[in-house]
């Protein structure tokens, strides 16, 4: 046989089988994915929530031997998620909330199986133990009494109390004006603060007993909130931030947010400001997960603060005085936890011996009254989400690696890491599949360093197709690993299935995403505002399409929410170099005529609906000639369905053929497995028979 012979029948063989994957899309998203992963106040116990193929259900185990034992029988891919999981003092219960979508800006019932019957949200509890699910009422937040026999939650904006098994009914505990939340027991349990949020200012109160007028705590014209006790019971501190009013100034321009820590004494009602973050743009309120983290320690205050450039955690005595740095370094900190004593943060942080680990996170721990900061993980892994045992001896964290899907697993000495309920991974999944990605950085057209990872085939092959995966958020930060997020490990999850397809896939992250200081997660005209984190989309695919054995005629892009909306504007400004895209749930329209007259007052409100306008993807039709997928589901309570609506329009007006996935009644976040399944599916046949032709 001729070398063209040999050629031509290895193109056919591959037109046959090159995309008889070694895995089915399912089995690479059939991972047990673990959640709201708490300790028992007592002893060395935890339980979390397990995701599995949408039956989701609450897992236990307990020290020495952390035996998995399944306590809930929830059998159905039904898209009701379990939240709000937390242990009584005693050890003895565990409370949760059934229902909702708390990733959305609506977090009320979820019908994502279009069920004849409305779900409920509902808060629950069950003996640690196991045995009978009881149904406390309708709500959400639960917060366990001290004396591990009552319980509170929220319903309707106001606060109800209800005994943990259910012996009595739930009751309104009492009235306060206003949408009440952030409500807390005092260390004593005969008290309660709470925020109460009226719009445009919010009070913090103190809630005694039925005979006793609520307490209001300094009120002002502000919006105070995050309140924390001290651990006597007799103080309470909490943020002051601005009240909301009308916008007048440049809507353009950057502005400082300003905030404060204040202090005050719960007997007399007195009270003052014993610090204020500095006036300058970094010094505005942290806008990360857990605001600022403001905890009453052991003799010490803590919270965040991003004033240096990067989200750290600071100390300092209850009048304000020994500020401490205790975190320094160009790293973030989250998923910040106190111990029970109240002398130690446990966190987790891009920061480890490995350059690469700027694109991971390990656990670290710090005293409250010094920095003497200590990893307690490292290495090629992810581990996020730390609580430590209600007797100091353990810390607990969930763990993933660049193969290994996210699994609880107890931090032992020397850094080593033991899994927990490793037996919940299914037989099928396919481990030995997985690629491991690649830590790269490139520049975008005006300096910026733009970072990513990258996948890559086993045995690519030459000239073959590429895809750039844009997360969404956009603070997001993806990593060399499975995401610890629900929604990224499933993007993770398709980007290992698309590398098995014979792609070589690029995971960027952009600025506006966290993990790389202020200046990243905050840059100057992004968004609506000119959209300047597009530049790194762009690069992005002009790097890809640079890259030995990728044809650059065949560079495609997906991605959800923001990412979406990225994808849409890189197919509308630069078909050229994307040669198909998904346009998952984005925002394809930036500018809206209400939105306008809302900012009416600013000077700058003419040319800020001008640049909203060009920043928006629908801007682009003439030159948008690339196929596209467009796919929502239309209880989506983070991107309106309309923009999806509007966008099918516009293209049906223009005769621009598209193709579509509409999901009814499922929210931004798939909560049903099977529509995970068949968005990701839709997705990887998309693009396989665009950029591969079959």
């Amino acid at each position: 046989m001729n070398k063209a012979a040999i050629i031509l029948l290895s193109l056919i063989l591959f037109s046959v089988c090159g995309f008889c994957q070694p895995f089915p899309i399912k089995s690479v998203l059939s991972y047990p994915f673990p959640s709201q992963l708490v300790s028992s106040p007592s002893g060395s116990k935890i339980a979390w929530a397990v995701n599995e193929q949408g039956k989701r259900n609450i897992y236990t185990a307990t020290a020495p031997d952390y035996q998995v034992m399944k306590l809930t029988s929830y059998n159905e891919d039904d898209g009701q998620e379990l939240t709000s999981l937390s242990v009584s003092d005693d050890g003895k219960w565990i409370v949760f909330v059934r229902g909702g979508d708390h990733g959305g800006r609506d977090g009320g019932p979820v019908n994502a199986g279009s069920s004849p019957v409305a779900p409920k949200m509902q808060v629950l509890s069950i003996p640690f133990a196991g045995g009978k699910t009881i149904t406390i009422g309708e709500g959400d937040y639960p917060v366990i009494a001290p004396n591990s026999k009552d319980l509170i939650f929220s319903s309707g904006g106001q606060i109800k109390i209800a005994a943990i098994d259910g012996s009595s009914p739930a009751k309104n505990l009492f009235y306060a004006k206003g949408n009440n939340s952030g409500y807390k027991w005092s260390p004593d349990g005969t008290k309660i603060v709470f925020v109460s949020n009226r719009t445009d200012h919010s009070f913090i109160g103190i809630y005694k007993d039925q005979s006793t007028p609520v307490q209001w705590l300094l009120p002002s014209f502000a919006r105070d909130h995050s309140p924390a006790w001290s651990p006597d019971g007799s103080e309470i501190t909490f943020i002051r931030t601005q009240g909301l009013g009308r916008e007048t100034d440049s809507i353009l321009a950057k502005k400082h947010q300003p905030w404060a820590i204040w202090t005050a004494n719960v007997i007399t009602g007195e009270g003052k400001q014993i610090w204020k973050a500095p006036t300058t743009i970094k010094g505005s309120y942290p806008s990360i997960e857990g605001g600022a983290n403001l905890a009453w320690a052991a003799g010490r205050i803590i919270f965040s603060s991003y004033e240096d450039g990067w989200p750290h955690l600071y100390s300092m005595d209850s009048k304000g005085r020994n500020r401490l740095l205790l975190t320094p370094g160009n790293f973030v900190v989250d998923n910040v936890k106190l111990t029970q004593d109240k002398k130690t943060i446990i966190f987790a942080a891009n920061t480890g011996k490995d350059k690469d680990d700027l694109d991971r996170r390990h656990i670290c721990k710090v005293s409250v009254d010094k920095g003497d900061m200590k990893p307690l993980s490292g290495g090629l892994g992810i581990e996020a989400y730390p609580v430590i045992a209600g007797d100091g001896e353990q810390v607990y964290c969930l763990s993933a690696t660049a193969q290994r899907p996210l699994l609880p697993a107890v931090l032992q000495d020397g850094g080593k890491i033991r899994l927990i309920g490793e037996e919940l991974i299914p037989a099928d999944f396919p481990l030995k599949h997985m690629v491991i990605p690649k830590h790269i950085s490139f520049r975008a057209a005006d300096g910026q360093l733009v970072y990513g990872q990258l996948f890559s085939p086993k045995n690519p092959l030459k000239s073959h197709p590429a895809i750039l995966y844009v997360h969404g958020g956009p603070q997001r930060q993806m990593y060399l690993g499975w995401s610890p997020m629900d929604y990224y490990s499933i993007d993770y999850g398709l980007n290992q299935y698309l590398v098995s397809l014979g792609f070589t896939v690029l995971s960027v992250n952009y600025r506006l995403g966290l993990g790389y200081g202020y200046d990243f997660h905050k840059p100057l005209n992004a968004g609506a505002q000119g959209a300047s984190e597009y530049q790194d989309i762009k690069a992005a695919g002009e790097w890809l399409s640079a890259q030995a054995h990728v044809d650059p005629k065949r560079v495609g892009i997906y991605g959800g929410s923001y990412g979406g909306y990225l994808t849409a504007l890189a197919l509308g400004r630069d078909s050229k170099l994307f040669a198909a895209g998904v346009d998952i749930h984005g925002v394809n329209n930036r500018f809206s005529a209400n939105t306008a007259e809302a900012k009416a007052p600013a000077p700058d409100a003419t040319l800020a609906a001008k640049i909203a306008q060009e920043s928006s993807p629908v801007s682009y039709l003439k030159t948008w000639t690339s196929p596209t997928l467009i796919i929502h589901a239309d209880d989506d309570r983070n991107v309106s369905f309309s923009q999806s609506v509007d966008l099918a329009k516009r293209f049906e007006d223009k005769n621009f053929e598209f193709e579509s996935l509409v999901i009814p009644d499922d929210t931004h976040h798939w909560m049903k497995f099977s529509n995970g399944v068949k968005v990701s599916e839709a997705t990887a046949e998309f693009l396989k028979r665009k950029l591969f032709g079959n």
